[in-house]
């Protein structure tokens, strides 16, 4: 029975960390929601099921933008070696995601378990949703202007600033980024593009740091479903928030943020 109870909480945390974390509500405030209520308490040096999920979410959305990914790679090799003109803008829309990946690459490294430990609380992870709220319900009918190829690097700094600050739990990195891209006027679909390659290298890198904490152990078949639940979930909430951008429909996401955030500072 005991074995069947941590089975069902690994596989109720991964498909939650799979669900929350390509739509903007925040993974990581979520998780300390659902370990506070429900009482799915994760060890504290638990880093394997970190680098796991992690890995489960990336992979869906590299499946997800293998096109683009494959364009970009493809287009930005070509302007390298033969300066080919429609190799420019996909080259440096590369660029502009590398150096979007420096505030969060660096603020993390330094400071993310000092956050992740300040931050921790219930009471800060409402608050900070419903700062993600009111941030969603600001942006909600902008159409911009931008396109891929129209981005500076002044841009790609304000929104890996974005992304820096979304270290903190409740604060959603997808929302943060495509709130603070959409804010400087890219076109939705440029905004989450940018938002979700941008999730790439910051994922690998996370995943590069903590790999030699990863320890399996007897808890491989855990890990394994938890792995399979979030991959799962990652895609199919990806897929779902790319239609909901695509109807200008940010508005459910706002009244959900502000409704859990504010009823957690009341009820919780």
């Amino acid at each position: 029975m005991e074995e069947f109870v941590i089975l069902l909480k690994y596989i109720l945390l991964g498909a939650l960390q799979g669900f929350t974390e390509p739509i903007p509500i925040s993974s990581s405030g979520h998780l300390i929601i659902a370990q506070e209520l429900f009482g799915l308490e994760m060890r504290a040096d638990d880093f394997t099921f970190e680098i796991l999920m992690n890995f489960a979410s990336l992979l869906a959305v590299l499946l997800i933008y293998r096109k683009d990914l494959i364009r970009l790679v493809m287009n930005s090799l070509s302007y390298i070696q033969h300066r080919t003109v429609e190799g420019k803008s996909d080259f440096q829309f590369v660029i502009y995601l590398l150096i979007a990946t420096i505030p969060a690459g660096i603020i993390g490294l330094l400071f993310e378990d000092v956050i992740a430990e300040f931050f921790k609380s219930s009471k800060t992870v409402a608050v900070a949703l419903i700062v993600t709220g009111i941030a969603l319900f600001f942006i909600r009918n902008l159409k911009g202007r931008k396109n891929d190829g129209d981005l500076t690097w002044k841009d790609a700094v304000i929104v890996g600033f974005a992304q820096a600050i979304a270290l903190i739990p409740g604060i959603s990195r997808s929302g943060a980024t495509i709130v603070a891209a959409m804010g400087l006027g890219m076109k939705q679909e440029t905004a989450l593009r940018f938002s979700f390659l941008l999730f790439i290298p910051i994922s690998l890198g996370l995943i590069l740091v903590k790999i030699p904490d990863l320890a399996l152990g007897d808890l491989w078949l855990p890990y394994l479903l938890a792995f399979l639940f979030s991959f799962g979930f990652s895609y199919f909430a990806l897929k779902w928030f790319m239609n909901i951008m695509a109807r200008g429909n940010l508005i459910y996401f706002t009244i959900y943020c502000l409704v859990v955030g504010f009823g957690f500072l009341i009820f919780g």
